[in-house]
């Protein structure tokens, strides 16, 4: 309903009715459009990938590349099971999850010897890093059991992720 038509529909208003009534539909009107121009910029804007990336291209054979973005799809998946852990005071659980699909003790599970040697110095710097720190989170989530005090294996999972963040950021697989 245009704002014309809100106005005529409370003939017998009072003029301060009708001035809010009419001024709630223009807000309306105005969000409804708002809202649909967001809606098409983010609909319409091109993807990351097709615009400029910037990030190194690292090229594994098809077999590692596929081993290793299934091994990144389970430390995500390892990452939101320790959210879940970590909200039901499941600190062990937690630490469990981290060290044994993240951690130091990870890295033969994920085949991080053979993967290596395809990667530049840096992003090996990067893994080795976020493996140290989950298994750092580990150990601040087991001791967050004894202390009930979560905020230090919350920073330690922080500082996970912010490998994670930094690996993604600067390289992409092909």
């Amino acid at each position: 309903m245009n704002t014309l038509m809100a106005a005529r529909r409370g003939a017998g208003m009072p003029f301060a009715l009708k001035a809010a009534v009419a001024l709630a539909a223009a807000a309306a009107c105005g969000y409804v459009a708002v809202a649909g121009a967001q809606t098409l910029q983010h609909d319409t804007a091109a993807p990351a990938a097709v615009q400029t990336d910037g990030r190194e291209q690292v090229k594994f054979p098809e077999p590692m590349r596929l081993h290793t973005i299934t091994s990144m799809r389970d430390h995500l998946l390892a990452l939101q099971e320790i959210d879940v852990a970590l909200s039901k005071n499941e600190f062990d659980q937690a630490a469990d999850i981290a060290e044994q699909r993240l951690g130091m003790s990870s890295l033969e599970t994920h085949g991080a010897a053979h993967i290596a040697p395809f990667m530049p110095a840096a992003m090996q710097d990067i893994g080795t890093r976020m493996h140290r720190a989950a298994s750092q989170f580990a150990i601040e989530a087991q001791n967050a059991g004894v202390s009930n005090d979560v905020r230090p294996a919350l920073a330690a999972l922080s500082t996970v992720m912010q490998q994670c963040v930094a690996c993604h950021a600067a390289y992409r697989l092909h």
